[in-house]
């Protein structure tokens, strides 16, 4: 069937591309099936179901297994295969074929475990809103595809829905934006607005105590609406909205191409008004557009003006990852070395002023950076002086050479040469340096005339020069202490009084 669809599509006018996409096959193989002929096609077919498998020695211990324990994944059977059987050269998508293979054959389904839901029920009118956040590249008009964005919002009761798109990634005012947006088309604000656990609202969730955005928090303060934010994997917390999403990605969005973002959004809200929200639904076996006719009296009013002289337009968040940049408008822009903390909340807030992108830990706080905005995408800025590291400890151990060695050319000459031999490792290389120093303090100057004279570059070298040095000044300790030993025990004859005296006498001549 799919050999006939690919050539079918083809006759079409769909380009191979396209045909991998609509059939969810890859794009190799749709190259390989239009050179077949219908004839090498069956052919190649038979082969298939004849051929031998590289697997087929194997075939009873997988067997065994997979009857043994049937929730055996294809990837813990290819490392049984290797461990127990010292199976080689067999790749993990081969074993993933073999085992689906054997499956359909003895019909051993795969055990999966499933986690227990229960129903939620019904929400009452005006208590609750849901909203989340979409993106998918569609083809355009130029031949091109472009990535969009968007966002849906849905009541809870009536699953009446707004959805709007953008051409670039949301930024927190634009969120709180098309969320008025969405109450004018609702006709009002409900009691509760369900979140996912998005950057644009929430800078950290801290036991429960969720620290917003400076924009979102200021416009919270305004609306007074009570926020849920979903917990991280847990999609049942908004199921209804995830719904939408998938909705508007396959009903409205697939296969339609894109020309400019007025017309784009124009046909979603004539897909709204057509589709979305005129379909029964297949829960409520209702239109959400008739029911919402009810509920809307029981939404909030709200004023549509107030809220946007009220909120800054000019900052935004981004995330600080862990090689210490943050990401904006397709490129990275570096931070300085240690921005990124572990246990920290790690955003930063970014201001725009052409043709600069501004960067301050804190809303109002110092500068931390400054980079001109480049137009291209896909590229690292960065800031010499944001990958320069802490210099304190090598400069301190450079200080406490120059205070152990009297001779300051020597300890300049040293540093240099060591810098220059071990950029990486100097600070390393300095510290064997300061040790050879207070073990020898004796020898580490004539040490270091000895290690300039031969030309030698390493700490340790010159740690073996001051050994040598404080060996042979011992053993000539040695040998001075043994020759003073030997003359210590020549004695001078003793003589008596009456010698001295025979002598004054002139008894000796």
């Amino acid at each position: 069937m799919i050999y006939h669809e690919i050539h079918q599509l083809k006759k079409e006018g769909f380009t191979n591309s396209a045909i991998s996409r609509k059939l969810g096959v890859s794009r190799n193989t749709v190259i390989e099936y239009l050179g077949l002929s219908v004839d090498e096609f069956m052919a190649f077919v038979h082969s298939l179901q004849t051929r031998e498998k590289k697997l087929d020695p194997y075939r009873d211990h997988i067997l065994t297994w997979l009857n043994e324990h049937n929730d055996l994944s294809s990837a813990q059977i290819h490392d049984w295969l290797q461990e127990k059987l010292n199976v080689k050269h067999v790749s993990e998508g081969t074993v993933r074929n073999y085992v689906k293979e054997i499956r359909e054959l003895y019909h051993i389904p795969k055990q999966v475990s499933t986690r227990t839901f229960g129903a939620i029920p019904e929400l009452p009118m005006g208590k609750q809103m849901q909203a989340d956040f979409g993106e998918m590249r569609v083809p355009s008009t130029n031949g091109d595809s472009v990535k969009l964005y968007f966002v849906g919002f849905v009541l809870s009761h009536s699953r009446f829905k707004y959805v709007e798109w953008l051409n670039r990634p949301f930024r927190t005012e634009d969120l709180i934006h098309m969320q008025e947006n969405a109450f004018q088309h609702f006709g009002g604000i409900t009691e509760e607005i369900v979140y996912d656990q998005d950057r644009l609202l929430a800078v950290s969730e801290n036991a429960g105590d969720i620290i917003f955005t400076a924009a979102f928090t200021k416009y919270h303060q305004t609306r007074k609406f009570k926020v849920y934010l979903c917990r991280k994997a847990d999609p049942q917390s908004k199921g209804k909205v995830e719904q939408l999403v998938k909705y508007v990605k396959h009903n409205f969005a697939k296969n339609r191409t894109f020309d400019n973002l007025l017309d784009w959004q124009s046909s979603c809200m004539k897909w709204l008004e057509r589709t979305g929200n005129y379909k029964k639904h297949h829960n409520t076996k209702k239109r959400p557009v008739e029911v919402h006719a009810l509920e809307k009296p029981h939404l909030q009013k709200v004023s549509g003006t107030y809220i946007f002289k009220n909120v800054s337009t000019d900052i935004i968040t981004r995330k600080v990852h862990k090689d210490n940049v943050i990401r904006y408008e397709g490129n990275r822009y570096s931070v300085p070395l240690g921005t990124f903390r572990n246990d920290h909340h790690n955003h930063v807030y970014l201001q725009v002023e052409a043709p600069y992108l501004i960067i301050r830990e804190e809303r109002n706080g110092q500068l931390i950076a400054k980079h001109t905005i480049s137009s291209e995408k896909g590229l690292v800025i960065t800031s010499p002086e944001h990958r320069e590291r802490n210099r304190t400890k090598r400069d301190l151990l450079i200080q406490q050479l120059y205070q152990n060695l009297p001779n300051e050319d020597l300890v300049t000459w040293l540093v240099k040469e060591l810098q220059e031999q071990y950029p990486r490792h100097l600070t390393d290389q300095l510290k064997v340096v300061l040790d050879i120093s207070k073990r020898y303090p004796d020898s580490i100057e004539e040490a270091i005339i000895k290690m300039k004279k031969l030309q030698m570059k390493s700490s340790h070298e010159l740690r073996d020069i001051a050994v040598s040095l404080e060996v042979e000044k011992k053993k000539q300790v040695k040998l001075i202490g043994t020759e003073n030993e030997k003359y210590k025990s020549l004695a001078a004859p003793e003589r008596h009084e009456d010698i001295y005296l025979h002598v004054l006498q002139g008894g000796l001549k």
